[in-house]
């Protein structure tokens, strides 16, 4: 009797262990597994870009903190570095579609590393988010991939037009991060737009490349000092950025420099230091603009969670992560093709950096703002909205 009873407790033991294993059991954090939906995150949390990475990074915790549950259930973020790093970019894209299992991606800043991760959510049918990955090859021919920024045709048309218009310039250097998709692509909507304001094929009169990392800039402002230029644009990466723009004043060239929205980061003021003033690029924000109530919530919280004036690409970041459970909840599922097909259908989605509507390639039509260097700190100049279709 005691062996039939000692045989049909572990019986009993088996069952127990093999139902819990088909019920899921618990989440990473001690949530019941189908009381979590996850959202994963990939940035650049070391290497070259991981200042702008740590920037989105805030924005995506806070929102989390204010808004940590959909359709009932807790939002677990499951956040990877992808190291400024193509090849590491779709190796945490690939983690978080086949081990993490999440319903949605938020990132990158970056464009490259948002590129390099899209076809690993296009194959796997998992819909993604962009940050401030302004490149239109992120959303190109991927019906999975979406952003709440502006993309780069318009951010170039932007600042070819305050060269030509505000500036007034009729001769722009580049120096460009030639292994960088973003600075290549901005340079040439630029070019596009300032050769057909100007009418002249040859109003950009040097063209100067350097690979991200490289800290000596002498060769190519040498070249721009010895061009006629009369402005310089040099859209890239924050940290070789204020290096020019320092390196620029040491050698003696006074010319005006304008760049894209990576500039927007402490590191280009405590890097560039006085050589950063009068500098004037484009972003996406600016904490003075009061676009939405989802504005007054994020400036009130960021405010008091960090004690500090957010960064642009901040405020996207939080932005993306609600738009994430704005489609969970018009979804009412965290299924991925349910998700995707709610985001294709985003319009009027009021975010703190501006009211987002997506068009037919998944790009938020929105306005650009545009900012400078006065006194050690960055400061509005003006707004510039798309044209309307």
């Amino acid at each position: 009797m005691k062996r039939k009873l000692s045989l049909l407790v572990a019986l009993v033991m088996i069952f127990s262990i093999i139902a819990a294993g088909c019920s899921g059991g618990q989440a990473a954090n001690g949530q019941p597994a189908e009381e979590v939906i996850k959202i994963g995150v990939f940035e650049p949390l070391t290497g070259a870009n991981a200042a702008g990475g740590a920037l989105e990074v805030e924005g995506i915790k806070l929102a989390n903190k204010l808004h940590p549950t959909v359709l009932g259930k807790k939002v677990e973020l499951v956040i990877l570095d992808n190291k400024s790093d193509k090849v590491e970019a779709a190796n945490a894209a690939t983690r978080l579609v086949d081990q993490e299992k999440v319903s949605v991606v938020l990132g990158s800043w970056g464009s490259g590393f948002s590129i390099a991760a899209g076809a690993v959510y296009k194959e796997a049918g998992v819909p993604a988010i962009g940050t401030s990955c302004t490149n239109p090859l992120v959303t190109l021919n991927n019906d999975y991939y979406f952003r709440v920024c502006f993309i780069d045709p318009f951010q170039g048309n932007v600042m070819a037009n305050y060269a030509f218009n505000e500036v007034k310039v009729k001769k722009v250097a580049f120096i460009i991060e030639k292994n960088n998709d973003y600075s290549v692509g901005l340079a040439k909507f630029f070019e596009d737009t300032f050769k057909e304001l100007t009418g002249d094929q040859n109003a950009i009169v040097y063209t100067g490349y350097y690979t991200t990392g490289d800290q000596d800039f002498t060769a190519q402002l040498t070249g721009i000092k010895e061009s006629g230029a009369e402005a310089i644009f040099a859209p890239g990466n924050f940290t070789e950025s204020a290096l020019v723009m320092k390196q620029a004043k040491e050698l003696g060239i006074n010319l005006p420099i304008l760049g894209g929205d990576t500039w927007e980061t402490p590191d280009v003021i405590s890097t560039a230091g006085a050589a950063a003033e009068g500098v004037v690029f484009s972003t996406f924000f600016d904490a003075n603009a009061k676009l939405t109530n989802t504005t007054t919530e994020f400036l009130d919280a960021y405010q008091k969670e960090y004690a500090k004036e957010p960064a642009a690409v901040t405020a996207l970041a939080f932005d993306a992560y609600l738009l994430a459970l704005d489609a969970i909840e018009r979804a009412g599922s965290a299924d991925h093709e349910a998700i995707r097909k709610a985001l294709a259908e985003t319009k009027d989605f009021p975010g703190a950096a501006g009211t987002v509507t997506l068009d037919a390639n998944g790009d938020a039509v929105k306005s650009a703002v545009i900012k400078t260097v006065k006194d050690g700190k960055f400061t509005y100049l003006t707004t510039v909205e798309p044209v309307k279709k």
